[in-house]
């Protein structure tokens, strides 16, 4: 299954009432503590500690009527949008990618919310450079949440890579205190799926105070030692069916959490020499050969409900027929993993400012394929308000149906809403 909406909390019944009645229009629904937090960028007085609801419910028709009642209010929301908020909703980018002339972003302040103004964008990550102190942090997400809030925007993801062990933003700077879980493959080694889904739990814990709310995070590849000397650390495993019970695992952890996780890299680049962050990488398998080892554990996390997966930008020669990334293949994207899965949840790009993508396409050209192959996110593009503008542009003459558009919306407010209770 894809996306559950198992649970429709107090709060959205609250929002649906609201949108019902007129009075709201699914923007960012910030909390107490995230408005406090907007008191200014930097200022240790706005930490703000967003708690994730943990509360449950719809069961029966009771529930079935609630979920009738939430994707009813994100259609006529998505009905509502302009073009323009359409196009921006789709994209996740630094927060360097929204204000211009600066390199390293570590406030939101006025050049921010002048820039999710312009393009309220359907999320932010961040990386290490923006990442200095606990209250820093806090006092940017949280104004941030405001500010989308107060333009009565739809509420953003607030991305961060945190796998553990060799990837983390957070983890690896003694001024947050938090404890790494440690690298993907000694737990694997391990074969403790408890253990597993322990470490998932408590990257949740230090993150989701912070502001946080989706983490691009487990890993789904299968080790290829003789092959990739780049994911040996971050995979669980070499062993198909090891790595998938522990990327079950770890979604669990992260859902029980209600902390929106990304089971990546699909269908798995664990067996790809090279690193696509510098140029293009290659697996010469069949479909087959990737169903009995490398799709295992994405067919684990999807039976998990994991919200998201991000496609890799792998070379399938032998299964697309010629070099087009599978980020940007439908054959990869729409026939293996929807159709074929049957995944239902939102498909995400790996980032597009990768050499694998931006040294053979330009920003525009690689989101509207990406967007054409059945992808809902384009991951930071490189110069983002060029991709933007091509994704406008590609609506407008026709090349991509706005009706295109609107499934993959329909998708990231689906989700959002079972996560962040908008």
């Amino acid at each position: 299954m894809g996306i559950a909406t198992d649970f429709i909390t107090r709060r959205r019944f609250v929002w649906l009432a609201a949108l019902a009645g007129g009075t709201l229009a699914l923007g960012g629904c910030a909390d107490d503590a995230a408005s406090e937090g907007a008191q200014g960028a930097g200022d240790s007085s706005g930490t703000a500690f967003d708690e994730p609801d943990q509360s449950s419910g719809g069961e029966g028709a009771g529930g079935e009527d609630a979920q009738a009642a939430a994707r009813a209010a994100v259609d006529e929301r998505v009905k509502a949008m302009t073009l323009e908020q359409k196009v921006a909703q789709l994209f996740v980018v630094t927060p360097e990618a929204l204000v211009e002339g600066v390199s390293q972003v570590t406030q939101a302040g006025d050049a921010t919310h002048e820039g999710v103004k312009a393009y309220p964008v359907g999320g932010i990550v961040y990386f290490a450079q923006n990442l200095l102190d606990p209250n820093q942090v806090a006092a940017m997400i949280a104004n941030v949440k405001q500010f989308y809030a107060d333009d009565g925007n739809v509420a953003p993801f607030i991305a961060v890579d945190e796998e553990g062990g060799t990837v983390v933003r957070i983890a690896d700077n003694e001024a947050f205190g938090a404890q790494d879980v440690g690298n993907a493959s000694d737990i694997g080694n391990a074969g403790d799926t408890e253990a597993a889904k322990r470490a998932a739990e408590q990257i949740a814990d230090y993150l989701t105070p912070l502001g946080f709310n989706t983490d691009f995070a487990p890993v789904a590849d299968v080790a290829d030692p003789t092959r990739s000397d780049t994911m040996g650390l971050r995979s669980f495993s070499s062993d198909a069916q090891v790595a998938a019970d522990m990327v079950r695992a770890e979604v669990e952890g992260f859902r029980d959490k209600k902390m929106l996780c990304c089971a990546k890299h699909f269908p798995g680049i664990g067996s790809a020499a090279g690193d696509s962050h510098e140029g293009a990488i290659t697996i010469e398998k069949t479909t087959e050969e990737l169903d009995g080892v490398d799709l295992v554990p994405f067919k684990a996390a999807i039976e998990a409900g994991v919200p998201m997966i991000m496609v890799g930008h792998l070379n399938l020669p032998n299964i697309i027929g010629d070099n087009t990334p599978a980020t940007l293949s439908s054959i990869v994207v729409q026939d293996m993993l929807r159709d074929t899965l049957g995944y239902t949840g939102l498909i995400v790009t790996d980032s597009l400012s990768m050499g694998a993508i931006a040294d053979y396409y330009t920003p525009a050209e690689a989101a509207v394929a990406a967007l054409k192959a059945g992808c809902d996110i384009p991951l930071m593009p490189e110069r983002f308000t060029e991709a933007y503008h091509g994704v406008l542009d590609a609506v407008r003459t026709g090349e991509v149906a706005e009706t295109r558009l609107d499934e993959s919306l329909i998708r990231i407010l689906t989700a959002k809403q079972e996560y962040f209770g908008l």
